[in-house]
């Protein structure tokens, strides 16, 4: 390996473990005040809010990696240019375009390894997460996953436990459906048999009815359950898919067919994941041009400034397209593709007489 590749890469691979650190801990402090406000009614350790802090802080370092590759690549140029080293490579026939093909491999080698092992660390850890603050939670008692054999539910009311397993869901309607109800002790008190059930509110509507008890049946045309199920809260589980890793994801995805249940967000999530690489790149190299452009300007802290001010505009855009997509307004993938598209042709734009500059 060449001398100056190996030189840019240390300098790289510096900035990035300095900034990544940085983000780490002002993430870690902030989950750990949301936990403490969270937990202050609670008889709970601080050791556990920060555990429950160190879980959390990997999924959302995990979103923020693409402003971090961005203030990676800014610190990056700013070390070169206190120490002259820029004009060196220069004087040494080294181009502008060289160190940002550099910077861009370093950036997609830098978006694998977050994707296929940080990713997978951040999402196990915030399951671990979710877990252990769920007994904490209103709806701790209550349980609703999707599996190869449909929807289940796990519901308790008036010290009743209602477990529900549907093969799957048509709009408002949950279809062929078995209820089994027991007492606290799990003793069963009845089961009920449905073909379908209406949830479009938490006090159901189950249609054409066989219920059993003490080894006999009756059958009702219509009768009622509450519940603390409703069709909205059914259509919010997994919201945070943020918890499952990749082979998680396509396994719920697979569920969520199975069901007749939409499939958006989990596709968005694969989507975002898949470009994940691309758009560390992209953000490397809008960050390289950006930083290219204003060497003139002395100060460090007004060019950091300017970086933390495109995250925003470029955060605020993505999040918009992929609420476009998710709400199927557009495409998926062209809500996954319109931010990288835009921010490719900002960089093919600010790359003109780049080795000029």
């Amino acid at each position: 390996m060449k001398v100056y590749i190996k030189f840019i890469s240390s300098i790289f691979l510096k900035s990035l473990l300095f900034v990544f650190f940085v983000m780490i801990s002002l993430v870690f402090i902030l989950n750990l005040l949301s936990e403490l406000e969270f937990f202050k009614n609670e008889n709970v350790g601080i050791n556990f809010t920060l555990f429950l802090s160190l879980l959390n802080s990997p999924a959302l370092i995990f979103e923020m990696f693409p402003f971090i590759m961005l203030i990676t690549i800014q610190l990056f140029f700013i070390k070169i240019y206190e120490h002259k080293e820029l004009d060196i490579f220069k004087y040494s026939g080294l181009k502008n375009s060289t160190i940002l093909k550099i910077l861009s491999i370093l950036s997609i080698i830098t978006g694998i390894f977050v994707i296929t092992l940080f990713y997978s660390l951040s999402s196990n850890l915030k399951n671990i997460y979710l877990e252990l603050k769920s007994s904490y939670t209103s709806d701790g008692k209550y349980l609703a996953v999707i599996t190869k054999n449909g929807l289940w539910i796990k519901d308790k009311v008036n010290d009743k436990i209602i477990i529900t397993n549907s093969s799957y869901i048509d709009k408002n309607f949950l279809i062929t459906n078995y209820i089994t109800i027991f007492d606290e002790n799990f003793n069963i008190i009845k089961n009920i048999k449905s073909a379908k059930i209406d949830i479009t509110e938490k006090d159901w509507k189950i249609y054409n009815s066989r219920i059993y008890q003490t080894n006999e049946y009756i059958e009702k045309a219509e009768i009622r359950l509450k519940t603390n199920f409703d069709l909205n809260r059914i259509q919010t589980l997994y919201s945070n898919l943020s918890a499952l890793n990749i082979f998680e994801l396509y396994e719920l995805r697979e569920n969520y067919k199975n069901l007749k249940y939409s499939i958006t967000d989990v596709d968005l999530q694969l989507y975002k994941l898949a470009f994940y690489p691309l758009y560390l790149f992209l953000m490397a190299l809008f960050s390289s041009v950006i930083m290219l452009n204003i060497k003139k300007i002395k100060s460090s802290t007004f060019k950091i400034f300017i970086g933390v001010f495109f995250s925003v505009i470029i955060y605020y855009l993505n999040n918009f397209s992929y609420v476009l997509g998710g709400t199927e307004r557009i495409s998926l993938i062209f809500s996954i593709t319109i931010p990288l598209l835009l921010l490719a042709s900002v960089n093919f734009l600010m790359l003109y007489k780049i080795n000029e500059k």
